[in-house]
């Protein structure tokens, strides 16, 4: 029973219960109830300090209410990612993460039980169970973004998610294939694939954008491919043809003049028909599908003699490479790959127009070295 000794304080009262010690109670400037600490005191100074620093808060408006965290984390994490304004496989692979490797953590508990503690042993035990450090480093990434969220509604006064270096991990060196190398791969895969493989080594096309390219996208005159969509295929075999993810990604990408009569053939024998028919087919004149691309670039891969540890995207970064060292600086590179942080220089220089016809002739020159007395090109269709 309270000990009937109580005072009230310019913010709130205290009073000393029967066991000695001192509760403290305010009124709740957000709802109007009278709230009590979560705790108690052992002494009525304590008490009379503790409510001194809720009412610094209130002025301040840095209060929340002690229950404002009380929110079923699993739920809230559904609620953030359906409000999220996000590209198709990104929303699929973040809908992944959040299932797999959050909410068996979290997902059973509140927002305000999260602590900095609980995500350090989470981040630790995701890695020594073996699961990669992308996957960790996107998870944690994912758990760090839903929380300041939660910061921003007033959940929780600041973000759990505090651990140094967590957010990102060092990439591995990806490999650089030579120009005769990309000749050896595109000699090795099916007829139907060669113009894909020399396009994308040559252009830095991304497979998406290559497998979205029509007819009318290619200028064999200007030895030009325009860009203005890219596929992305879902876990579930989905294919969504849609504009790039930022205004960049639509772009003219010049191409050497060495690729042309390649361009040409392959126009003849393995396009679609009309000018809105797909550049690259699958095998049965359907849609390009990395599902059933993937079969003949390992095989090809193999047989050219090139390591198993060479991906498709890496003729992307040979490209990037080879456009490099053919004299084109960072911002013209960041043009061709379609990156957004350099489209305003694209629209004032018009780089493209000039500049890239350069690159990619000096991409062509190093075509026209490597292929002096090799590979004689495609043997028939």
């Amino acid at each position: 029973m309270a000990n009937s000794k109580g005072r009230r304080s310019r913010f709130g009262s205290v009073r000393q219960l029967a066991s000695g010690r001192w509760q403290a109670r305010y009124r709740d400037p957000l709802s109007g109830e009278t709230r009590p600490a979560p705790h108690t005191f052992d002494t009525k100074t304590d008490a009379l300090v503790w409510l001194t620093t809720i009412e610094a808060e209130i002025i301040r408006g840095t209060y929340q209410a002690p229950d404002a965290g009380m929110v079923a984390f699993g739920a809230y994490a559904d609620d953030w990612l359906k409000h999220r304004k996000l590209e198709d496989r990104t929303r699929e692979r973040s809908e992944s993460v959040i299932r797999v490797h959050i909410k068996p953590t979290f997902g059973g508990g509140t927002v305000a039980a999260i602590t900095t503690l609980r995500v350090r042993a989470w981040r630790t035990a995701l890695l020594e169970s073996g699961v990669g450090e992308p996957t960790v480093v996107k998870a944690y990434q994912l758990l760090r973004a839903i929380l300041n969220t939660a910061v921003d509604d007033e959940l929780i006064r600041r973000n759990p998610c505090r651990i140094k270096g967590a957010d990102r991990y060092d990439v591995p060196e990806r490999p650089i294939l030579t120009v005769g190398e990309v000749y050896a791969v595109a000699g090795a895969i099916q007829s139907r694939y060669r113009a894909l493989v020399l396009l994308a080594a040559f252009t830095t096309l991304r497979f998406g954008e290559l497998a979205s390219l029509r007819r009318r996208d290619l200028d064999l005159t200007r030895c030009v491919v325009m860009v203005r969509r890219t596929q992305a295929e879902l876990q579930n075999g989905t294919l969504a043809d849609k504009a790039p993810k930022s205004a960049a990604g639509v772009r003219p990408v010049a191409f050497p003049a060495e690729l042309v009569p390649e361009l040409v053939r392959h126009l003849e024998h393995f396009a679609g028909t009309g000018q809105d028919g797909h550049l690259f087919q699958g095998p049965r004149g359907g849609l390009l599908r990395r599902s059933n691309f993937r079969d003949d670039w390992t095989a090809a891969r193999a047989a050219a003699g090139v390591s198993e540890d060479v991906h498709f995207h890496d003729l992307r970064h040979t490209g990037n490479t080879l456009a490099s060292s053919a004299g084109a600086s960072t911002r013209e590179l960041m043009t061709r790959m379609g990156h957004s942080t350099t489209r305003a220089a694209l629209i004032y220089q018009h780089m493209t127009s000039d500049r890239d016809q350069h690159i990619a002739g000096k991409l062509g020159e190093m075509i026209r070295q490597a292929r002096k007395g090799s590979d004689p090109g495609p043997s028939g269709t």
